[in-house]
This record gives C-alpha cells, structure tokens and sequence, in this order.
C-alpha cells in the first residue's frame, strides 16, 4: 500500500512550506515558469510538457484557486478560457530564476540549457540576495535568522 502525501505542512510555522502548499506539487512551477516566460496561455499550450490531461486539469485549477493565475474568456473560443498570471503569479517569477539557477548548477551537467535574458541590454539575468538596507550582495554565512511578527509566541 502506497502513502498519499498530504497537501498542507499544518505543523511548520513558515512561510517556505506555506509556499510549497501553494506551488509544491509536481509540474506547478512549470506551469506558471511557461505561463511566465513562453507565452502559454491556453490548455493545449501545457500539454507540451507531457502532464496527463487529468492532472494538468487539476494542477490549473489549483493554480486558479490559488490566486496564482486566472482564467480569462478565450474571444476567438468562449467554450475554451485561457490562463494569465496574477499580480501573484508574477511574483513567482524570481523564484523561478533562482531555482534555474540552482539546476544550471547542479542538474545540468552540459551547461545551462536555457537563459534568461535582459530585454534591454541582453545581459543575463539572476537572482541575487541582496540586503535592503545597503544593497550589499549578501554571503549566506551573513545571513541570520530573527523571528517575525506572523511567528506564535
């Protein structure tokens, strides 16, 4: 007998795993990643990444009722929406850029297979962490964890 994961991190009182209940299930991110950054919009445009109609039907929905992405009339089809990202969804896409980043690293063993590019100068882009008070790029070993406001007593 196979145990079903669950969907939620009930226990943890952070907002990682408040994250992953959002966009944690396989194929999410890539979902948003080509609504994003390759112009997906409609059903027939995610099915190229190979999900069973049934779980991408799914995983849409979840996206939809997360606020992540909305469906919007299709003019050209009204039986047939199609899927733009929320002000939320938007938000993902640093996200996206640090965990490529992280793959270009580790996962991709004959270099990057993509880049994200700047519209403007062409350069690349990445994701840094950079400190909002001076700007400085900041090593991980400078970087201390403080409870917040949203943390229990």
């Amino acid at each position: 007998m196979t145990a079903v994961l669950g969907r939620t991190y009930d226990t943890q009182v952070c907002s990682a795993a408040r994250a992953l209940e959002a966009v944690g299930e396989r194929w999410s991110l890539l979902i948003v990643r080509d609504v994003l950054f390759a112009g997906a919009t409609r059903f027939a445009d995610f099915q190229r990444l190979g999900i069973a109609t049934n779980v991408l039907a799914k995983r849409l929905d979840s996206l939809v009722d997360s606020g992540i992405l909305e469906r919007r009339p299709n003019p050209e089809n009204p039986d047939r929406g199609t899927y733009a990202a929320t002000r939320k969804g938007l938000d993902l896409a640093p996200v996206i850029i640090a965990l490529t980043q992280w793959g270009d690293r580790w996962a991709a063993p004959d270099g990057p297979p993509i880049r994200y590019r700047h519209t403007g100068c062409a350069g690349t882009i990445t994701e840094q962490t950079t400190c909002v008070n001076c700007g400085q790029l900041t090593d991980l070993a400078q970087i201390h964890v403080v409870p917040g406001p949203g943390m229990p007593r």
